[in-house]
């Protein structure tokens, strides 16, 4: 009788994946406005400050209290260093600095491109390799769906701040960079990558933010702070947790996924809270999401062993 390994991620329990990549386009998808109404009162660089270093220490507080430790030499430390810069330090900055003139909305629809750029750089490093089909179906469906969902009005502000909007796209291309580098977690409990990233931002930015934007000098808005609080404990500490998992479980184009999972999240909360209709061509975008996250999380199907 052959036998297959368990925690592989053909062998991972899908509906609780693909449950948590659902919880976690909810968490992120609702920082678009949390920084929104944070940069109202609070500089860019001061409310990403921080941001990483609450959510660090509330990471780093679930670990010792879940008797965990924290790894000690320089090459784990050095990698959560690579990733704090490519998932946190560059694209949390380039996104605050530029919701101060970008809607919440057209940021997120913006950034809702990375699982695009991490299959293009995913080819780009294995030119040898063959590419997942399904994976690229994946890829096209979700900007296809993306595009119907929004609709052209969506995008009636593209261009017009084209600096800002820039700095988004650059901020994406720097998440799927981050999101392929991840994989030198896989064999660390998802926390410890969580926290580590958030600290060694939090080593960057204090310092940074400190010289710069001087925030004892600051009066932010009791908006601003719980704003900040929400986008720390949520977004941030909580989220990390379940994206460093399902990089593990759902790998790297899956885990993407989430990016274009966030704007039918944002159409449903629109339909059950503020009684919003959806156009015909709305719901067609809607199922061609679905159609291709599941493409996008379906494990690859792997030769059988013979014996």
């Amino acid at each position: 009788m052959s036998t297959q390994a368990l925690d592989t991620p053909a062998a991972a329990n899908r509906t609780v994946e693909i449950g948590l990549l659902l919880a976690l386009a909810t968490l992120w998808g609702g920082s678009y406005t949390f920084i929104k109404i944070g940069v109202e009162t609070i500089p860019p660089l001061t409310l990403i400050a921080a941001r990483t270093l609450i959510a660090g220490l509330i990471l780093l507080a679930v670990i010792r209290w879940r008797g965990l430790r924290m790894p000690r030499d320089v090459i784990a430390w050095r990698r959560f260093l690579i990733q704090a810069m490519l998932n946190s330090v560059f694209p949390f900055t380039l996104i605050a600095w530029a919701e101060k003139s970008v809607d919440a909305g057209l940021a997120s629809i913006l950034n809702g491109t990375t699982p695009v750029f991490v299959f293009l750089i995913s080819l780009a490093l294995a030119p040898t390799r063959r590419p997942d089909w399904r994976k690229g179906l994946g890829v096209a469906a979700g900007l296809a769906g993306i595009s119907l969902i929004v609709g052209v009005n969506a995008f009636a502000g593209l261009g017009e701040a084209v600096l800002p909007q820039t700095a988004i796209v650059v901020a994406t291309i720097a998440y799927a960079c981050a999101a392929l580098f991840g994989r030198h977690f896989a064999g660390m409990d998802p926390l410890l990558p969580a926290a580590g990233s958030m600290l060694a931002g939090t080593a960057l930015l204090i310092p940074a933010a400190l010289v710069i934007d001087r925030p004892w000098e600051l009066t932010p808005s009791a908006e601003s702070l719980l704003a900040l609080l929400a986008l720390s404990i949520f977004s941030t500490a909580l989220a990390f947790a379940i994206y460093f998992r399902l990089l593990r479980t759902l790998g790297s184009v899956g885990t993407t996924a989430v990016s274009y999972l966030r704007v039918p999240i944002g159409v449903a909360i629109g339909l059950i809270f503020l009684d919003e209709r959806l156009s015909a061509t709305a719901w067609a975008g809607l199922a061609l999401v679905i159609l291709g996250v599941m493409a996008m999380t379906v494990p690859e199907r792997r030769p059988a062993k013979a014996g």
